[in-house]
């Protein structure tokens, strides 16, 4: 155990040799019975992760579903916060991730020693925080947002309050916007969202003038301009589903078009288009597709890697995930 211990420290996750005759969907079904575990995957993972799923969704959903399972070991199929932000909430439970490795643009925007000596600088602000940010973050904000919630949570302080937005400028501006809100910004970003190339959607659009562009609120402004809805990822999935219209060009990871397609399987969903060249052609997350089956079989059979947050950063970093979910209730 030790010697696996060192190789996931080393290489960030379990690096076994899997059997080619191997059932790998049945296997991490029998675990998953066998263990009490639970997995929950976030929308942009495979499809083939997130059929294996008991709970897909984003942020906000998929925190509020680590705070509520009874499973004995949470199989987080994410990147790293969301896995912290599990451990944060059930400190009980065995947290595990497939890949330590998969990490997020967005958190490493902002390192928690600089966040600190900016937050400094503003003793009368109020913290909030976009939940895509390290534990450490989270423990220094008064106030975890999601991209479901963050204008509803803004619109509830009190018209004097002032505020902090970390670490997404992007979804901070699109708040502020929305809500008239003068609010101080963290300059950090999502690669993913701000790679959507403005050029190659215009060609798109004309290729699709019936075409119903939808946008998440990380992208840049000058993306958001040309949007016809703007959402958090449930609420994109929610629109395709709902929407008379046929056609949707997607502006966010693509890893949500595969709920899109089987949620409505007669409607034509076409990804958003990346600046970068890319096997997809579309915004791929690469963190996000570090979590392959065979690294979350092998996590789960030898339940590593683990989430570790420790205790005097897990208890401050809760008290403000806590806060959100309370408010979350009454929104």
């Amino acid at each position: 155990m030790e010697a696996l211990l060192e190789e996931v420290q080393r290489v960030g996750y379990v690096n076994k040799p899997v059997a080619e005759d191997i059932d790998l969907v049945a296997e991490i079904k029998r675990l998953k019975k066998e263990k009490n575990a639970v997995i929950l995957a976030h929308y942009y993972v495979d499809g083939a992760i997130q059929d294996l799923a008991d709970y897909i969704g984003d942020s906000l959903g998929l925190s509020q579903q680590a705070a509520a399972t009874p499973a004995d070991m949470i199989v987080f199929c994410g990147v790293h916060f969301m896995g912290e932000t599990a451990k944060i909430l059930s400190p009980e439970k065995k947290v595990v991730i497939p890949d330590l490795n998969a990490g997020c643009s967005l958190a490493d925007s902002a390192p928690a020693d600089k966040f600190a000596a900016f937050k400094a600088q503003y003793p009368d602000h109020m913290v909030l925080s976009y939940i895509n940010c390290s534990a450490e973050i989270k423990a220094l904000s008064d106030i975890i947002v999601t991209s479901s919630n963050a204008l509803k949570i803004v619109q509830s302080l009190p018209a004097d309050q002032k505020i902090i937005f970390a670490p997404d400028a992007n979804l901070g501006r699109y708040v502020a916007k929305k809500t008239g809100r003068d609010m101080v910004l963290w300059d950090g970003a999502c690669i993913v969202h701000i790679d959507i190339s403005l050029e190659k959607l215009q060609k798109l659009r004309a290729e699709h003038p019936d075409a119903k562009f939808i946008a998440h609120p990380e992208c840049q402004e000058h993306i958001l301009m040309h949007a016809d809805y703007i959402g958090s990822t449930t609420a994109l999935l929610k629109y395709v589903v709902d929407s008379p219209e046929q056609t949707f060009i997607v502006g966010t990871e693509a890893g949500i078009l595969h709920k899109m397609r089987q949620s409505a399987p007669h409607k034509k969903i076409i990804p958003a288009p990346a600046s970068q060249n890319n096997t997809c052609a579309c915004s791929e997350c690469p963190y996000m597709k570090m979590n392959t089956l065979e690294k979350l079989y092998n996590c789960m059979l030898y339940e590593q890697p683990e989430i570790i947050v420790p205790e005097d950063v897990r208890v401050k970093a809760e008290a403000s995930v806590l806060r959100m979910l309370e408010l979350s209730k009454n929104l």
